[in-house]
């Protein structure tokens, strides 16, 4: 089945005075509708910056997207003129940021600002974009919709306020629905909710969701695929439950190690030590050599490339070399004798 978005080695950098800061280094993924992909890595990895690029929501200047494709539907987004832009974004392609208080107009009734998408794109009548709204706040679980419509986003909590922006992504049906981090400053329980209603919603409009998110148990509740980020790179990319089984990449592995268990009880946990580089400087290497405990030293001198693995895996490291040639020994050596 043909993806419904293919992302090919993109890069976007962000330019100053005198400085560059490669913010997306390099990431490659394939999404399947109805299929989620989750985006994951510390703050400053090139997350949202990556979902930005995708929907061309970058100011340029400073930002510029130097190279790579987003395919779309036959199309690559980055060569589109910005009225067909304009015609996917929040049509066929939406997004729900991350902060639903400042993504929200203050002085724009919750309806007025649903009812807005779909008269743009679907060109339906006040009357009709209204009703939609309405509806749409009932799907995503707003109590008392119709007079709820007419209310200002400060008279909704932080979890309706959220609802209110997933019902403005649903609002044309999209294909791919872009969540960045949808559960940020929540509680617990309305964090459930809000991750229930993005799974019902999207077996029922038949979705393909990029989920970009620093919650590991996110991920295991929502992806099929997940994309690991280090320094604006993709270091890994597997499938969610053989990554969680055998993670590939040190950083990965590192990310993994550094979450609480209630299965194993641990004085402290295990830390990731130092911190992400500058994405000013030249990497010589691989960047994450200062805090990686398996550094060889060609991994300060030489940027490793893309290891492909079986079943769709990629890892960027310098020890999936030495392991695939470990491999092929063992398997001579079976062979022969």
């Amino acid at each position: 089945m043909e993806p419904v978005l293919s992302v090919r080695g993109l890069r976007t950098c962000f330019y100053g005075d005198n400085h560059e800061v490669r913010a997306v280094d390099g990431i490659s993924y394939d999404l399947h509708a109805g299929k989620t992909l989750a985006v994951v890595g510390e703050s400053g990895s090139g997350k949202s910056v990556h979902a930005l690029s995708i929907l061309r929501l970058l100011p340029e200047p400073p930002a510029k997207i130097v190279s790579g494709e987003i395919i779309f539907a036959g199309r690559d987004l980055l060569k589109l003129g910005r009225q067909d832009m304009r015609a996917i974004r929040g049509n066929r392609i939406a997004m729900i940021f991350q902060e639903p208080m400042s993504s929200l107009n203050p002085v724009l009734k919750v309806g007025e600002q649903i009812a807005e998408a779909i008269i743009l794109h679907q060109k339906a009548s006040p009357q009709a974009a209204w009703a939609k709204a309405v509806d749409l706040l009932k799907k995503v679980g707003i109590p008392h919709a119709s007079e709820r419509s007419n209310d200002f986003p400060h008279q909704f909590s932080g979890g309706m306020r959220q609802r209110a922006m997933i019902a403005i992504a649903l609002s044309c049906e999209p294909d791919v629905l872009i969540a960045d981090e949808p559960t940020t400053a929540l509680d617990v329980t309305i964090q459930a909710q809000i991750l229930e209603l993005m799974k019902d919603l999207q077996k029922e409009y038949k979705m393909a969701i990029v989920l970009i998110t620093h919650n590991i148990g996110v991920v295991a509740e929502m992806a099929d695929d997940i994309a690991v980020m280090y320094a604006g790179r993709q270091v890994e990319a597997a499938g969610v439950s053989a990554l969680f089984k055998d993670p590939q990449h040190p950083y990965t592995r590192g990310l993994l190690n550094s979450i609480p268990s209630i299965y194993a009880c641990k004085e402290r946990l295990e830390a990731i030590p130092g911190t992400p580089p500058e994405l000013t400087r030249e990497f010589p290497g691989c960047p994450f050599v200062p805090r990686c405990p398996v550094a060889m030293e060609r991994c300060q001198t030489q940027d490793p490339p893309q290891f492909h693995l079986a079943n769709g895996r990629m890892s960027n490291c310098w020890h999936q070399e030495a392991q695939s040639q470990e491999r092929r020994h063992r398997y001579k050596a079976a062979t022969e004798s």
